[in-house]
């Protein structure tokens, strides 16, 4: 693969180079820079003959990351070694987890009352967590590996409240006929909203906002 080169130019060295970064949108780990003897520019004001100093950029050849199959007992043991230092690190380091595989899903569960703290404010220490093991459980892999971590039932529990919640609602709504736009909420709190409401002959839902302020919207049909 044939590497490209640019010629970018300053008043001094470090503005050529910062010049050619910005536009290359590259880090300086990214790039080869060699800097060219300088040249003086010819103007019509001659009396001023600024100086000007040329860089070159070379974009090096990034190296492909090889992807490897996935071998769902090997994603297993990762996690449970991760889970394995960081409970390790905890205050409470005496706290039992589960790994296992359920169809194509890896459940991690912490069964604990003492693990109540990381499960956070609405679930954002647990969902942070989640991501971690998901990023894990996914690098360099030819395929994404879905993982869903629960601590003290804390799921169920906050399903069981978003349903009510949603019906709650949906009843509002239906009563008042105005529109209700609930807090942001995780995608996984969004899609309950959703799968609850989504056979109602009167309601619908629907998301708007980016994250992490993305919220539900329930409104008449």
């Amino acid at each position: 693969m044939e590497e490209k080169t640019y010629i970018f130019e300053g008043k001094t060295t470090n503005e050529a180079i910062e010049k050619g970064l910005k536009q290359l949108k590259k880090h300086k780990n990214q790039v080869e820079i060699k800097v060219l003897e300088n040249e003086e520019k010819k103007t019509f004001f001659s009396i001023l003959a600024p100086k000007v100093v040329k860089v070159e950029i070379k974009i090096k050849e990034e190296q492909e990351k090889q992807i490897e199959p996935m071998n769902i007992e090997e994603v297993i043991k990762e996690i449970d070694h991760f889970m394995s230092d960081f409970i390790a690190n905890l205050p409470t380091k005496d706290l039992k987890y589960e790994v296992k595989k359920e169809k194509n899903l890896i459940k991690v569960n912490i069964d604990d009352e003492k693990a109540a703290y990381l499960i956070g404010y609405r679930g954002e220490t647990l969902n942070c967590l989640q991501n971690i093991l998901a990023n894990i459980a996914s690098n360099d892999k030819q395929e994404k590996v879905r993982v869903l971590l629960n601590i003290s039932n804390y799921r169920e529990k906050r399903e069981k409240d978003l349903i009510t919640l949603s019906n709650k609602i949906a009843e509002s709504v239906e009563k008042t006929k105005k529109t209700i736009t609930l807090e942001p909420m995780m995608a996984y709190d969004r899609k309950i909203v959703h799968n609850a409401l989504q056979n109602h002959d009167k309601i619908k839902t629907y998301s708007i906002g980016k994250e992490p302020y993305r919220k539900v919207v329930v409104s008449l049909k």
